[in-house]
């Protein structure tokens, strides 16, 4: 297994399986175990456990590989390769024609949307209700017009793990640099770019209800990768050449579309959308796993991604030191759960000693001080200001409307040599602060903050869980025992049962719902893992914890089907990505040449 960091054999964590047993319930006898798939199950309105798809009380893997043969609605879903328009762009100064697919519907029952859809920015009014959040948009470069085993680069785009509307990254006449642009970058190397929208939280359905919530994002990736395989002869470029590329909330999803391929779970989900490749008995023909990931800033883990941030920024009293502890004994409480979950995954460092909360920060360091040793060796121009000079970094202008601003931060944490190039030391105390400075820490909890405290109005990730009729539903077991909100439908005060309680129901779905968007809960399992990750989590990132990118990180380079992970902290960036395009793109072009021809027999 290659990695960027010194090489090193590890054995496989010694607690992962029985960890993942114990972080997801033990599987039940769900209410809907035994139910026909059918058209009653419809996602806008039932949330479908996990556990569903199980024979005998197991959990299922891997979908077996039936032979395929074209149903009614996989004929809907055939590829129209004359239905395109040639737009022209300029990358690198060079005309390009490329052929536009336009919104393609990748699944045959889309969920239909609101026309009046609310965001982050405000109200939005969209065109495509019928499937906005189901669709792709494709873009074939010229040099891939009959190439079809050119490598597809598959965009999401979310943020937060909000729904995403169709987006159209590639417009006629528009000029791009394939040395900051990730667009360009793949049209260039006659990749075939596709953009994916999405359902996911904050998607307001035709009928009123959410039908975003949680696992519909990743359902819906996994049903355009279907899409894509369906239609692999008659599309061009390879369906098994998939490079899935996200950022924050998008680097979380592409993060659990790359280790859960072909995992049995989200058949009966598939099945409710009309993707391709499942047939009348609900089972899978198609695969859906992808050959490679490239994520940034993944906020994934998020049944324990509180856990991590309270620990992290408490641990050396950075929300006390910075004046941003608002909630003191629920920090507190929150990051004593840390140190069990962290001894609990089984997870070693690439010296083959394991990871813990008692060398978690010695480890964030080495980390720290990898990135900027990176850094300064890359190119002799970089440098890193001395121990009481200042970082004059610029922020403020990634929003519309967005002025960006320069600010300065006077180096008090981190001593470099500048003659060997390498650092002396890194103070981790003031370096947490130094990165809270610049961002204000989010709230306590961080991800799952809505009914704690009488909080209505965080925008954590709450309402990606629970029902579609049903504004949210806290996840964790923190924010579900102090949820006070009455007539939220959450918590102890409105069910009468604790965290334990409620998930020990047959009914209950939320805890199936965190399952299927942990990506650490398929790592290391029967299902078919991505064999490669590019893995990228800025140094100055405080939207999630350092922890969980170093996490996923470790379990990946246990997963023997993972050949090649590519993971660091990214030097001196923020929450953020597609910052380090020719690098990344580097990368793409080895695992892909590494890998061979995909139309070989056995090539994957």
């Amino acid at each position: 297994m290659q990695r960027i960091s010194a090489p090193s054999e590890r054995e496989a964590p010694e607690h992962l399986t029985a960890v993942r047993e114990m972080r997801r319930p033990v599987p039940r006898k769900h209410l809907l175990r035994g139910i026909a798939v059918a058209g009653s199950l419809a996602l806008t309105a039932l949330a479908v456990p996990s556990s569903f798809a199980a024979t005998g009380g197991g959990t299922p893997a891997k979908a077996p590989h039936r032979a395929h043969v074209v149903d009614a609605e996989d004929a809907a879903l055939a590829f129209d390769s004359a239905a395109y328009t040639t737009i022209t762009v300029t990358v690198d100064g060079q005309p390009m024609d490329v052929r536009w697919y336009k919104e393609i519907c990748y699944v045959a029952k889309p969920v239909e949307a609101a026309a009046q859809q609310s965001g982050g920015f405000g109200n939005t009014t969209i065109s495509n209700t019928a499937c906005g959040y189901q669709a792709m948009n494709v873009f074939v470069p010229e040099s891939a017009f009959g190439n079809q085993r050119a490598p597809i680069y598959f965009a999401v785009n979310n943020s937060g793990w909000m729904a995403s509307y169709i987006k159209a990254s590639v417009t006629g006449g528009a000029s791009y640099n394939s040395a900051t642009s990730n667009v360009g970058a793949a049209l260039k190397a006659g990749y075939v770019f596709a953009d994916i929208a999405n359902r996911s939280r904050g998607l307001l359905g035709a009928d009123g209800t959410a039908p975003g919530k949680a696992p519909a994002a990743v359902v819906d990736a996994k049903a355009a990768v279907r899409y894509l395989r369906l239609n692999d002869a008659a599309m061009p470029g390879s369906a098994e050449r998939i490079v899935i590329n996200g950022t924050s909330g998008g680097g979380a999803l592409v993060s659990i579309l790359g280790a859960s391929g072909n995992s049995a779970e989200y058949d009966p989900y598939l099945a409710a959308i009309g993707a391709a490749g499942i047939d009348a008995k609900g089972r899978s023909t198609l695969r859906d796993d992808v050959f490679a990931v490239n994520a940034y800033c993944p906020i994934t883990d998020l049944g324990n991604a509180d856990k991590a941030y309270e620990w992290l920024y408490n641990i050396l009293d950075t929300r006390a030191d910075t004046g941003q502890n608002p909630s003191p004994e629920d920090a507190a409480a929150i990051a004593a759960q840390f140190p069990a979950y962290e001894k609990s995954l089984g997870l070693r460092n690439p010296d083959g000693s394991k990871l813990t909360a008692a060398n978690m920060i010695d480890t964030i360091r080495k980390e720290v001080v990898r990135s900027a040793e990176t850094y300064l060796k890359a190119d002799p121009a970089n440098t890193i200001p001395a121990l009481g000079a200042t970082f004059d970094l610029q922020s403020g202008g990634g929003f519309p409307g967005g002025t960006p601003t320069t600010k300065s931060y006077v180096n008090d944490w981190i001593d470099v040599d500048t003659a060997t190039r390498t650092v002396r030391s890194v103070d981790m105390k003031k370096y947490l602060a130094f990165v809270v400075a610049q961002a204000t820490l989010k709230t306590t909890p961080a991800f799952d903050a809505v009914g704690v405290n009488g909080n209505t109005t965080s925008g954590t990730e709450t309402n990606l869980f629970g029902p579609a009729d049903q504004k949210y539903m806290n996840y964790t077991e923190y924010s579900w025992d102090h949820n006070d909100v009455p007539g939220d439908g959450s918590g102890i005060d409105d069910t009468g049962l604790t965290w334990d309680q409620y998930t020990a129901k047959r009914s209950t779905t939320v805890d199936d719902q965190i399952h299927l968007v942990d990506p650490m809960d398929f790592i290391g399992t029967g299902a078919d893992t991505a064999a490669n990750w590019y893995v990228r989590n800025g140094t100055r990132d405080r939207d999630t914890a350092f922890i969980v990118s170093l996490n996923l990180d470790r379990a990946l380079e246990a997963d023997k089907q993972v050949e090649d992970v590519d993971y660091r902290l990214a030097w001196n960036q923020p929450h953020a990505g597609n910052y380090d395009v020719p690098e990344a793109m580097a990368w793409i072009a080895k695992v892909v040449r590494k890998a061979g021809d995909p139309l070989r027999a056995g090539r994957r």
